[in-house]
């Protein structure tokens, strides 16, 4: 009976190895003082933005799908735009903010699609990216509505529709019509 039992475990986890190895890592979310506080917003904002332009980059070079390609594009260009948004907004709120840097798990999340196959790489990527800006609409809406700069909730405001238009084109990627094989 035991030896059974070591054969099935065994063999279930062989099983679901693969499955694992597939599995897709969104960056993690900002912390919560980034909702209200201007330094920490600012740094939230420009990893998740530094997140996207990285990982669409890297989309870009290995995606066989245009309809995923074409977003790739579009993320690397709007998320350029609010970098310089939220930058221009922080000097205007008298903050001189740092240069974005991807934290741990956004570095880990890059490391999983320069991995990743070119059969894999349009699941894994699209996998991220809805729950990354499902984080960032979160941050925005919320520093916008409880912010402590005026000119940052203002540049918070300006990016909820762009992150919610990302969201739409990914979901509506990941329904299978833009992304093939998915």
């Amino acid at each position: 009976m035991m030896i059974a039992t070591t054969r099935l475990l065994l063999g279930a986890a062989l099983f679901a190895a693969p499955v694992i190895a597939s599995a897709q890592t969104p960056p993690p979310p900002p912390p919560a003082e980034a909702k209200t506080t201007a330094d920490a917003y600012v740094t939230a904002a420009g990893k998740s933005d530094l997140y996207e332009i990285n990982s669409s980059q890297i989309v870009l070079q290995k995606s066989q799908n245009a309809g995923v390609k074409k977003f790739a594009q579009m993320m690397i260009d709007h998320h350029q735009k609010t970098t310089a948004a939220t930058v221009k907004a922080a000097q205007k709120a008298g903050l001189n903010p740092p240069p974005p840097a991807l934290d741990p798990g956004a570095t880990a999340s890059i490391n999983e699609l320069q991995a990743a196959s070119p059969a894999d790489i349009d699941r894994l990527y699209l996998g991220q990216q809805r729950p990354a800006h499902q984080a960032a609409l979160d941050l925005h809406q919320s520093y916008a509505a409880g912010g402590d700069k005026a000119p940052l909730k203002a540049s918070a405001k300006a990016a909820v529709p762009i992150v919610k238009r990302h969201i739409a084109e990914a979901t509506k990627l990941q329904g299978g019509s833009g992304a093939a094989g998915m």
